[in-house]
């Protein structure tokens, strides 16, 4: 038999033949020990939980009221009013069979704070059949799962890599045979027709009458026909060429080459670059640069494929008389630039997933343009922000950080 090396284990067989002074000695060792627990109780991270039998609160340590926003007089209340996900009804039983075991359950909670926590539930009379109640361990695992979904991410990105490559390089080379010989296609088409216009009208009556094809009017409309089939497939391996090339930036990720630049003038490039869309769409452009902007480090190169990206979703994401809105400005935390459309805005259910490799919601949309955008402010140390209301559109604001982040190396160990 195990030896009772427990305070409250050893006194309660002779609590009944304890005098007055022994009764209050061995409450203040009670008192001690209660404060010593609650103590330690509330230095723990974790959340603890005591609920009886009937599933009320009797207990709770610091770390509940930072998880779940307990106040100060929860206690005696059912805890199903606080954790609304808890299968209470799965804990009484697994609490009245008894035996050695622990139940684990996974939920989010979105007051005080979203955040992900790991409930473990063990009886307090042990192994035991019965019921005493049960200790409920709240352990927040948010940390944990966001690095398990960038771990889980990082592993799908190296397997597209591996894709992407090979289709890139498989599809490449056809590419462009026929980029080639639909140039040839095209010249051969201008001849035929600056033929047919050069050609003189011949003599009515003529028996000389050269018996040219390019003077019918049957050729004439083939030939313009042809020059639209052109246009449309020349479009399409353009397209085609494209997504290639989004492929291949999405899955070779370059570190950026920093500098000392100015944000704005990176900004106004890519106005310039994107002008001529811009206005063929019959959009509005407004911009709101920050005067006296300090410079910051970042690769121009890079910044400028970040903004082409996030200004033709803005501009495929409106209609004519729509208004695209450029602005920079500068925070504590760094500079930024922000790009916001007049379109339909993004739903609830969908921004969760806009910056997935291949999710889109466009046509011809590759689903790889905010993967790029991602990569490329992370490699840069910065952060995204988004706002979006269904019905009257969406602003991406890019921050940057005005001093570079260091690698901080660890010290090499010093030697007698």
């Amino acid at each position: 038999m195990a030896s009772k090396s427990n305070f409250l284990d050893k006194v309660l067989p002779r609590i009944g033949r304890l005098d007055e002074a022994g009764l209050q000695s061995v409450v203040q060792r009670l008192a001690r020990e209660r404060t010593f627990l609650e103590t330690l109780f509330n230095a723990i991270e974790d959340g603890i939980l005591v609920v009886d039998e009937a599933g009320r609160v009797l207990y709770y340590n610091q770390a509940v009221t930072r998880l779940l926003g307990l106040q100060p007089d929860v206690e005696g209340q059912p805890i199903t009013n606080f954790i609304p996900e808890l299968e209470w009804e799965k804990i009484c039983r697994f609490d009245h069979t008894g035996g050695q075991g622990v139940l684990r359950h996974e939920f989010e909670v979105y007051y005080p704070r979203p955040r992900f926590l790991r409930l473990y539930a063990a009886p307090l009379d042990g192994e035991g059949p019965g019921s005493a109640g049960v200790a409920l361990i709240l352990h927040d695992a948010t940390e944990a799962r966001q690095k398990t979904i960038e771990a889980i991410e990082t592993e799908r990105i190296q397997a597209l890599t591996l894709l992407a490559a090979s289709v890139a390089h498989e599809i490449g080379n056809p590419l462009n045979a026929l980029h080639i010989h639909l140039q040839l296609m095209e010249r051969e088409l201008k001849k035929l027709r600056a033929s047919a216009a050069s050609q003189p009208p011949a003599k009515r009556g003529s028996a000389l009458r050269a018996p040219a094809v390019a003077d019918d009017p049957e050729t004439r409309e083939l030939i313009s026909k042809l020059e639209q089939y052109l246009a449309v497939a020349r479009g399409e391996i353009n397209r085609l060429d494209y997504i290639i090339t989004q492929f291949l930036q999405a899955i070779r990720p370059t570190m950026p080459q920093l500098k000392l630049a100015s944000l704005n003038d990176v900004l106004q490039k890519t106005i310039e670059l994107l002008q001529p869309e811009i206005d063929n769409r019959g959009l509005s452009l407004h911009t709101r640069l920050a005067h006296q902007l300090p410079a910051t480090p970042l690769d121009p190169t890079q910044i400028q494929q970040l903004l082409v990206n996030l200004i033709k979703n803005a501009l495929q994401a409106m209609t004519t008389g729509g208004t695209l809105t450029l602005q920079t400005g500068e925070g504590a935390e760094g500079v930024w630039v922000s790009v916001g459309d007049t379109g339909g805005g993004i739903p609830q259910e969908q921004i969760n997933r806009i910056f997935e490799p291949f999710y889109t919601t466009k046509k011809k949309g590759t689903g790889l343009g905010l993967m790029i955008v991602q990569r490329i402010v992370r490699a840069h140390g910065g952060r995204i922000e988004l706002e979006s209301q269904v019905g009257r559109g969406t602003t991406f604001r890019i921050w940057l950080p005005l001093h570079e982040r260091k690698p901080r190396l660890l010290e090499a160990p010093m030697h007698d």
